[in-house]
């Protein structure tokens, strides 16, 4: 039986777990569909989820239709959890778009368009909630193909449609204008090869919470996606899309396998991105999932999902066996940071929890100041930090407290610089690194190489300059990560006596600073483009809303009353401004956030970050911590 990797993506509350409910009716797997408002459904199975009726965690459940299984992992449609999204995509083999026809395109419906062009998943878009009184369905396909793709194909497919699968494929073309009209069957055939190599897009309309479409949809998911074969053969390779930890099972990998296989007992080679070295985990068990249902199956092939315990050092994103060439999209941006403040006297129970639920959620890092007693996490917003509250709670026992959300700003270089140390003393040490940096555009990330021959600096002590660049490089001169730069290792050099494993990992972080310091930092702030849609008169207070938050705009768009305009805004400044934009438009009006990029910043407009822990610079203070003489 052929294998299907589905994702089922969608907005909040487009009704996409109630699609995926119906999925498992309509294809045998449930006598009865669940209910989200009910929180009966198998896919949003944490009581928080039912509490709240939204998806705040990827969960998967397998169906059997015709002669495929669909393993069908239904994620979060809230932008706080986009990050458990993102981490998905790299499972998956086709996409289910749930697009509400009562709200048409909405934010994250574009973001992950966006993400799912760039990654090239073959897509199927089924159109849902055309019972919704005063909805028009033939508007919201107008306003996808124009927003999206003109290659988006309605079924049943009709004259027009025919012309524009005509416009990629040559044969079919030929037999139109030959004969006139082309048979059904080489249309559908047409539209397959095209929905796979994504240049085209088949929309199903339906209603998922009355069942209607469903049959429709499971029957384009055969048709027009990809299905695989079991891999048992070749070199194993995998990634872990998901953690979650069981109170009995402890730490649990979610893991696509692409190919080869995996069995209890194994020991398995496992690499994660910036880290040099593989490093080994033992498998205890392998379970397959459907929704909370647990089955031990002891062994699992390439093209199937698995759940695998015993793993421990793993974490979301690492690749079990070879290094896997997949791109990735970056949706996912956490903007803000708060403080955490835990039950007195239990800081290890509180840091242990936080490290558990950061392999969860590799986006959600988090600091740990030791001199200022001070626990600092990342957040994508409110609604994450609620589900975080609860789960300390109810999992750990921990009643805990946020601050005020602070804006994460970034830094950069404002030039090239280098950077030089030479630790040599006190005996035994000896690492001498020296390093450049340079500006890189903006959005370009962080870039490492190295100038250095191997027969002067060998290989492993490359690997940990590398290593030690990428940890130190997380917190600036100016207290925020540096990005937008290009750190090369110019030389370095050790010694076949004196030199310690630990030695370039002193040492580095100090070149690091210098480096920056000889450059220029620079300060980056975080701004987002807003789309806003009101009526015609309120297009004065916008304009003087956008100009109070130091923001630009493109001239305002008039048509039929209404009113669009485009503006770009610092995150520091529009924080609360959706709520306020609500007010403004007694709730008629639209308001799209997207992230757009970091820009530089003037230093008394942002924010200097105080620094975490022992600075490099301090170098005496520095070397006493690295060896072990003080406690950070």
């Amino acid at each position: 039986m052929k294998l299907l990797n589905l994702g089922i993506l969608a907005h909040v509350d487009a009704g996409k777990t109630t699609t995926v409910e119906q999925m498992l009716y309509v294809s045998g797997g449930l006598r009865t569909a669940g209910s989200v408002d009910k929180g009966s459904t198998q896919t949003d199975f944490l009581p928080i989820e039912r509490q709240r009726g939204i998806s705040v965690a990827t969960a998967s459940v397998s169906i059997e239709f015709n002669n495929i299984r669909i393993n069908i992992i239904d994620t979060p449609g809230h932008m706080d959890f986009t990050g458990e999204v993102e981490r998905a995509l790299s499972a998956l083999d086709g996409v289910v778009l749930v697009v509400s026809a009562a709200e048409g395109v909405q934010s994250q419906t574009e973001r992950f368009w966006k993400a799912l062009r760039e990654m090239q998943i073959p897509t199927v878009i089924f159109l849902n909630k055309i019972d919704r009184m005063g909805c028009d369905p033939a508007v919201v396909v107008k306003q996808l193909q124009d927003e999206f793709s003109e290659k988006i194909i309605p079924i049943p497919i009709m004259e027009d449609s025919i012309l524009e699968l005509c416009e990629n494929d040559n044969g079919l073309a030929a037999q139109y204008l030959e004969h006139g009209s082309v048979s059904h069957e080489a249309v559908i055939a047409s539209l397959a090869r095209q929905t796979k190599e994504c240049r085209a897009f088949p929309l199903v309309y339906g209603a998922a919470a009355l069942g209607q479409g469903i049959p429709a949809l499971l029957e384009a998911i055969e048709t027009y996606l990809p299905a695989f074969d079991p891999a048992p053969d070749g070199d194993l390779s995998g990634i872990v899309y998901k953690i979650e930890h069981d109170k009995q099972a402890g730490k649990i990998a979610h893991v696509r396998l692409f190919s080869g296989k995996v069995q209890n007992r194994d020991a398995v080679s496992c690499h994660r991105p910036g880290m040099a070295e593989p490093f080994q985990e033992k498998v205890t068990q392998i379970r397959k999932l459907s929704g909370q249902k647990r089955e031990d199956v002891g062994f699992a092939h390439g093209n199937e999902i698995a759940a695998i315990c015993g793993m421990t050092g793993i974490k979301a994103g690492d690749m079990l066996g070879q290094i896997l060439q997949r791109y990735q999209s970056k949706i996912a941006m956490p903007l803000f940071s708060v403080q955490v403040f835990g039950p007195e006297g239990k800081e290890s129970q509180l840091l242990q929890a936080i490290s558990e639920l950061s392999d969860e959620d590799p986006l959600m890092d988090y600091a740990w100041n030791y001199e200022e007693r001070e626990l600092v996490i990342r957040t994508m917003g409110k609604i994450q930090l609620e589900i975080l509250e609860y789960l300390l709670l109810e999992r750990y026992g921990l009643a805990v407290g946020f601050s005020a959300p602070s804006v994460i700003y970034k830094e950069s270089v404002g030039g090239t610089g280098t950077g030089f140390e030479a630790y040599t003393m006190p005996k035994p040490c000896w690492a001498i690194v020296k390093l450049q940096v340079d500006p890189l555009p903006r959005g370009s990330g962080f870039k490492y190489s190295s100038e250095a021959h191997k027969s002067v600096l060998q290989e492993r002590y490359q690997n940990h300059v590398q290593i030690a660049v990428a940890d130190a490089i997380k917190q600036g001169r100016l207290g925020w990560e540096v990005t937008d730069a290009h750190f090369k290792l110019l030389e370095g050099e050790s010694h076949i006596y004196h030199t310690h494993p630990m030695d370039f990992f002193l040492a580095t972080p100090i070149a690091v600073m210098r480096a920056i310091e000889d450059a220029g930092p620079i300060l980056l702030e975080p701004l987002v483009k807003l789309r806003l849609t009101a009526t015609e008169e309120l297009s004065g207070k916008l304009i003087g809303d956008i100009i109070k938050m130091r923001g630009e705009f493109d001239s305002p768009v008039i048509k039929d009353g209404k009113l669009e305009m485009e503006a770009i805004v610092p995150v520091a400044t529009s924080m609360d401004y959706s709520i306020k934009f609500s007010s403004l438009t007694s709730g008629r009006g639209i308001i799209k956030s997207d992230f757009y990029g970091y820009v530089e910043c003037p230093l008394e407009m942002g924010a200097i970050s105080k620094r975490r822990g022992v600075d490099p610079l301090d170098r005496d203070k520095w070397i006493l911590f690295k060896r072990g003489a003080l406690k950070n």
